[in-house]
């Protein structure tokens, strides 16, 4: 390990402190490499602390209460829910949130990594001046120097739109819904990606009347067209409604909520009136004050930091690497595909070699009710990039576990004509998140339908229809021909 003593400089220096940049931090401590970490604002980022884990604990709230009008409605268990006690809801969210907070603390300091507090500004191709810096090892070592290179991991902040600025109460962000002091009693989702999907089925869950608005002809519109549609119906069936294929024309705003006009896919003009609009239009990356400059660097026109080389995640300066938000598509703006590059970047930077991240077998998960989770490419992905193709969708309530959980939902398998390569999967339906990791290994594996044909699916379960999805595909299938 390098000598510790100099305390201006280090192997590394890591900006930013995200799932992208602590994931980096620990791996190349690992490998040896003396690091440092800057940080302003609290370890864990955004998955941490506004994004991830406090709203999936939320969304597990959720469930509970659709739990409680489950059994009371299709079980016969007599049962109800006699308020939701918002203050001790939060007060479990956030013990969970510091829990882990200070589990990545401890994963750090176990490791030797230094972690200096304050804002970083690069001034050179290997220097970094950090405003601000607070540690008590370094109290005045505002500039640091990186013996092998600057890692760039600081994140992304919720878009807004022009003209529908948040107010934190009327039109808010993801972060603002997130804080909010109570629920709402009726909410309009501007964005039905993941993010506005999420919050749109949360709310519905708490008893809020939702409209979910998305530009695209239909919601998570990155996702197959089969998701799309199995999602809309679930979410529809429990009460959100969905208008896709719609456009926001014009707000006003009054002391208790907004008032919209909302042009829908049929050309009709709606007005809707909730005490929340929540934007939920996607995520921009953060680059304000880093001075890219200084070190030769800019972003694209979309404000991202493009790596010259993706097997390196490095820029077109030597020894400046970039991962997590900051970076542009194929990379995901998803948390595990930031550890994944963090864990690429360490290595990289250590001299080990280490294989780039195959961001087609990247699963992706929405955690509304139903949820969907997916891996690899979709339908129409597959056939644009001149592949012939064998699909097959099984329906969830063709599994005894499935007409149990009584959600709906479905596998989809998209493969290679002929018995060729699996090339897609995706899923609706409860508790897919926790089932995606399976089809994330016949992917990334380029496993065939009748490689996984072979394998042998638990019963009563939901996994029994991915079984039965690629028996049919091997032509083997039982409940499906």
């Amino acid at each position: 390990m390098a000598d510790t003593k100099d305390l201006s400089s280090a192997d590394v220096i890591v900006v930013g402190g995200g799932t992208g940049g602590y994931s980096t931090a620990l791996r190349a401590a690992a490998l040896g490499l003396d690091v440092v970490l800057v940080e302003r604002d609290k370890i864990g980022g955004t998955c941490l602390h506004r994004g991830c884990i406090p709203s999936k604990a939320m969304l597990h709230a959720a469930e509970l209460v659709d739990g409680i009008a489950e059994a009371r409605e299709r079980w016969g268990v007599k049962a109800s829910l006699d308020a939701v006690d918002w203050p001790a809801l939060v007060a479990t969210r956030d013990d969970i949130v510091a829990r882990n907070h200070r589990g990545v603390e401890a994963h750090l300091a176990h490791a030797g990594v230094r972690v200096v507090r304050g804002s970083a500004r690069l001034t050179g191709q290997r220097t970094v001046h950090v405003e601000g810096a607070r540690d008590e090892r370094t109290p005045r070592a505002h500039n640091l120097t990186a013996r092998r290179g600057i890692v760039l991991a600081t994140g992304s902040r919720p878009r807004t739109l022009p003209g529908l600025e948040p107010d934190g109460r009327r039109v808010v962000t993801s972060d603002d819904a997130l804080f909010a002091d109570a629920l709402p009693a009726s909410v309009l989702v501007l964005g039905g990606g993941a993010i506005g999907v999420e919050y749109a089925s949360f709310h519905r869950s708490m008893g809020a009347e939702v409209t979910l608005v998305e530009a695209a002809e239909r919601i998570v519109p990155l996702e197959d067209a089969d998701v799309s549609r199995h999602l809309t119906r679930g979410l529809k069936k429990r009460g959100v409604d969905v208008q896709a294929g719609a456009r926001l024309l014009d707000t006003e705003l009054f002391d208790d909520g907004v008032r919209a006009r909302v042009r829908t896919a049929r050309g009709e003009t709606r007005t809707v009136e909730a005490e929340r609009l929540l934007v939920a239009v996607g995520r921009a990356p953060v680059t304000d004050g880093l001075g890219l400059a200084a070190a030769g660097l800019a972003t694209d026109a979309r404000g991202f930091v493009v790596p010259a080389d993706w097997s390196r995640l490095e820029t077109a300066v030597p020894g400046i690497h970039v991962v997590g938000d900051l970076l542009p598509p194929p990379s995901l703006g998803l948390a595990h595909a930031s550890f994944a590059e963090g864990l690429l970047v360490a290595e990289t930077l250590a001299g080990v070699p280490s294989v780039p991240v195959d961001y087609a077998a990247v699963p992706r998960v929405t955690y509304s009710s139903p949820q969907t989770a997916s891996v690899g490419l979709s339908e129409a992905e597959a056939r644009a990039r001149g592949h012939e193709v064998d699909v097959d969708t099984m329906p969830l309530t063709a599994v005894a576990k499935g007409m149990v959980h009584g959600q709906g939902g479905m596998v989809k398998v998209v493969a290679e004509a002929g018995g060729g390569q699996v090339l897609g999967v995706h899923l609706v339906g409860p508790h897919v998140s926790e089932m995606i990791a399976e089809s994330q290994l016949i992917v990334g594996w380029d496993a065939h339908a009748s490689d996984v044909a072979r394998h042998v699916h638990p019963h009563p379960t939901l996994s029994e229809a991915v079984g039965e999805a690629f028996l049919t595909l091997a032509g083997r299938g039982l409940h499906q021909q």
